[in-house]
């Protein structure tokens, strides 16, 4: 049998060549150079590798348009398969990251993942990260000592740092489609409360706290509570976030309200670093 295995600088060209072709409209399937394509990227996510952004200078992040173009590529160019328990099966085309793993190769990752928790595979986690019965979906990177708390979401290709805390029912959003459009970055040591969504590219900075149940995307206004700044798509490093209600312009005898998120302090790293995330938000 041939080896079909490329070369990363070879499996940029295929996958961008392969990706005109889909948009022309013309077959995939079958093409052997490709898939091999597609699997090297895959693999090289998995294993951390590779990432989907990567992050240039403080805050400013550069998206890798091909790596998702290989994810979305992937769906093209392979079949639904029976996975799973047998008393619980899945139907997919995308299988679990830990499909093969055995206890040596948990105890060698030097992960913890609790039971139902899923983890799809390309995502990547790092050392000392701990999934509690959540999902993480595909191209996602969860950095070392993180913590995904209990039936949190980390979607497709998310970008989540070291020592963070992804609280209880968070949704860190997936942003896979279009394949030009960011990934939503949660960078290092930040706090994302319980109930909270993070969506559409937005970056939340170092050190960043958000509270409970606060909702941001690229359109909401976050609004420095001293300075009356309002940001978008952009959580400052080392702020603490908390929901509010803009009111707008409106009619004689009533006013619509809209939700925004409103920075209510803004601390150093030394602080952050002291102090508790319930004193932080008092």
């Amino acid at each position: 049998m041939p080896d079909h295995s490329v070369l990363l600088c070879d499996a940029t060209a295929i996958i961008e060549n392969g990706w005109t072709r889909v948009q022309a409209g013309e077959p995939v399937w079958g093409d052997l150079d490709l898939v091999d394509a597609i699997t090297t990227t895959l693999r090289r996510l998995d294993a951390g590798e590779l990432r989907v952004a990567t992050q240039d200078a403080p805050g400013n992040w550069t998206t890798h348009e091909w790596i998702k173009k290989a994810l979305l590529l992937s769906f093209r160019v392979s079949q639904s398969v029976l996975m799973g328990p047998t008393d619980s099966p899945g139907y997919d085309k995308v299988p679990s990251k830990f499909g093969d793993w055995d206890e040596a190769r948990f105890h060698k990752a030097r992960i913890r993942v609790v039971p139902p928790a899923t983890v799809r595979y390309s995502a990547y986690l790092a050392d000392g990260v701990v999934i509690m019965p959540s999902f993480v979906n595909v191209g996602a990177h969860i950095g070392a000592d993180t913590m995904i708390d209990s039936w949190a979401t980390v979607g497709s290709c998310a970008q989540v740092g070291e020592r963070c805390h992804i609280s209880a029912g968070a949704c860190i959003a997936g942003v896979l489609e279009p394949a030009q459009a960011s990934p939503v970055v949660i960078e290092d040591r930040c706090f994302i409360g319980a109930g909270s969504v993070i969506a559409e590219g937005v970056i939340v900075e170092e050190g960043a706290v958000v509270s409970a149940g606060v909702a941001i995307d690229a359109s909401t206004p976050i609004i420095d509570g001293e300075t009356g700044r309002i940001h978008r798509g952009r959580v400052p490093t080392y702020s603490v976030i908390k929901s509010g209600i803009l009111p707008t312009s409106g009619t004689d005898t009533w006013s619509p309200l809209v939700r925004c998120a409103v920075m209510v302090k803004q601390v150093d790293e030394r602080t952050r670093s002291k102090t508790s995330i319930n004193d932080l938000l008092r």
